[in-house]
């Protein structure tokens, strides 16, 4: 039965099965014909409607000539994986694009974030967080409200386990200084960054005002490596929810934003020493 809902990560492995195809300059036809299959059947698995095998993405990386065995064996890991994970609670009950905020982060080999209003939310406290959504248009109902929450407090055990992915969180400092909840909420929240910072694979920096402008000021950034560079995504806030990029001209410019924002902030240490000062502030 075909999917009703495929996942962004079901999507992005029909995707590559499709770029693979282009690569080899097969239309949907000629793939079809190849497998012995219906035309609508490549359609549906490049769409993510269908799944499919390891033993179907090998046969059809044959079929392309796909040489580069690493990258196949990532598409393979992709279609094998049957990751019940926890988000797949909230199906339903939050955004499509939530739930698949929190499988990127899972599947994550390591990720780079900017921010210039908010706190990153794998940082976040549950009392910056609440404050954060409740300035939400329209208002979030108590419910809503609880469901947004307990999901984002949950998206934090990333960080927590046995092989949490390094993360390198650029901060602006205006994000510092806007105290959403107030001056203590405020001040509990940069006193939990501090202490993430000082976790092996958590590195915080912060973009200072004295660093003038930077590239993609307007807005925050998520860039997640994958197995493989051809399967790195990068997450964008829009106005209509979450948006996945992964063209290999988004990717390229995104990387270099991160790396030029990044030489833009301070270093690790000069960053607690910036964010002890604004919480003595507060």
């Amino acid at each position: 039965m075909p999917r009703t809902a495929p996942t962004a990560r079901q999507r992005r492995l029909g995707t590559e099965l499709r770029k693979m195809r282009e690569h080899a300059g097969m239309n949907v036809a000629q793939a079809a014909q190849h497998l012995g299959v219906d035309r609508t059947r490549i359609s549906n698995t490049e769409a993510g409607r269908f799944g499919v095998s390891e033993e179907r993405v090998r046969t059809l990386a044959a079929i392309y000539s796909c040489g580069d065995r690493t990258y196949v064996d990532a598409l393979v890991d992709m279609a094998v994986e049957r990751v019940q994970g926890w988000w797949e609670a909230y199906q339903g009950k939050l955004s499509a694009g939530a739930l698949d905020l929190a499988e990127l982060e899972h599947h994550a080999v390591s990720m780079r974030l900017v921010t210039t209003m908010h706190v990153p939310g794998l940082l976040q406290t549950e009392d910056y967080a609440k404050a954060v959504f409740a300035t939400a248009v329209p208002e979030p109902t108590a419910v809503l409200l609880r469901r947004r929450l307990s999901h984002r407090l949950r998206r934090r055990d990333v960080l927590d386990r046995d092989d949490p992915p390094p993360c390198t969180f650029i901060i602006h400092e205006a994000a510092l200084r806007v105290a959403f909840g107030g001056s203590k909420v405020a001040r509990g929240q940069l006193e939990h960054i501090l202490e993430a910072s000082e976790r092996d694979n958590v590195t915080v920096r912060v973009i200072p005002f004295s660093a003038g402008g930077f590239p993609n000021a307007g807005s925050s950034a998520f860039y997640a490596t994958g197995p493989v560079p051809q399967l790195d995504t990068l997450q964008l806030d829009s106005s209509g929810g979450v948006e996945f990029l992964d063209s290999e001209t988004h990717l390229a410019n995104y990387r270099a934003v991160l790396d030029r924002v990044e030489a833009m902030s301070l270093a690790p240490k000069a960053t607690r020493d910036l964010i002890h000062a604004v919480a003595q502030r507060l």
